[in-house]
C-alpha cells in the first residue's frame, strides 16, 4: 500500500478534529460511552476522507492519459467510430412545420 501524501493526511486530519468538535457540540454528551462512539466515528469518517481524497500522482497520470488520446486525434472516452464527425443534412428552403400546410 503506497504512503499517503501530505495532503491527504492533512484532509483526514482536519476531518477528525472538525467531526469531533461538531458532534460533541451539537450531541451535548457528557457519557464515556457516547464520547468513544462520536470518536470513533470521526476516526472513520476521516480515515474515510484521506483514501478518497485525490493524490497528485494520480492526477498526473490522469493528465498524461489526457494528453496522448489528443495527440492522437481522438477524445479518451469515444471510439474511432465515435470521434470521426457526422455529416448533417443541409438546411431546408422551407421552415420547420411549413411542408405540411399546402
Amino acid at each position: 500500500m503506497p504512503r499517503p501524501s501530505p495532503a491527504q493526511l492533512a484532509y483526514g486530519s482536519v476531518t477528525v478534529v472538525c467531526s469531533t468538535l461538531a458532534m460533541l457540540l451539537l450531541s451535548q454528551t457528557r457519557s464515556g460511552g457516547w464520547i468513544v462512539v462520536i470518536v470513533c466515528t470521526a476516526l472513520v469518517l476521516g480515515l474515510f476522507v484521506a483514501v478518497t481524497a485525490p493524490t497528485a500522482h494520480a492526477n498526473l497520470r490522469r493528465r498524461r492519459a489526457a494528453g496522448t488520446a489528443r495527440a492522437a486525434g481522438g477524445s479518451p472516452g469515444l471510439s474511432r467510430a465515435e470521434a470521426l464527425p457526422r455529416h448533417t443534412a443541409a438546411p431546408s428552403a422551407t421552415p420547420a412545420g411549413m411542408a405540411s400546410r399546402r
